[in-house]
């Protein structure tokens, strides 16, 4: 996948949810413990809602989006990098942008995602909540993580 430049955050619209939604499910399919819990109509349209809302930026590629952010005000919804354009800035550049949109960001990340957990530990988020997974559609343990550290408050079970 060819990339621009420089990777220069922008608004998503409407004609880029099928690729990201490829890109979700690029991701999905090469993560074994990721059970599959919705039928991809579903994924599409609430890809579609969020969109139309405003919450996604994208990273454009030649072909399309490379990588996307969702976020609603300071909750970071999903973070994803096509496979091809993966450890060339790409997510550091949608978590900066997100940075200088809020003074404050949260995430829940699923326990067992190790590589999404040190990419958001080396851009200054900590843990400060765990969780059993009822709160996500997988129902996989799951930790909230903030940014900046500051704003976090102890460790806790939630």
């Amino acid at each position: 996948m060819k990339l621009a430049r420089r990777p220069e955050p922008r608004r998503a619209r409407l004609h880029h949810v099928p690729q990201m939604a490829a890109i979700l499910w690029a991701f999905a399919r090469s993560t074994p413990w990721l059970p599959r819990v919705r039928p991809r109509h579903t994924d599409l349209r609430l890809m579609a809602q969020f969109t139309r809302r405003g919450w996604v930026r994208i990273v454009p590629g030649r072909r399309g989006p490379a990588a996307f952010i969702t976020r609603e005000g300071e909750r970071i919804l999903a973070l994803y990098v096509h496979p091809r354009a993966r450890r060339r800035g790409l997510g550091s550049a949608l978590l900066q942008d997100a940075k200088s949109q809020s003074p404050r960001l949260e995430l829940w990340v699923v326990e067992a995602n190790h590589p999404a957990r040190a990419f958001y530990t080396a851009h200054g988020f900590v843990e400060v909540a765990r969780a059993r997974g009822g709160g996500n559609d997988e129902n996989l343990p799951d930790i909230l993580m903030v940014w900046p550290p500051e704003s976090s408050q102890r460790s806790a079970e939630v």
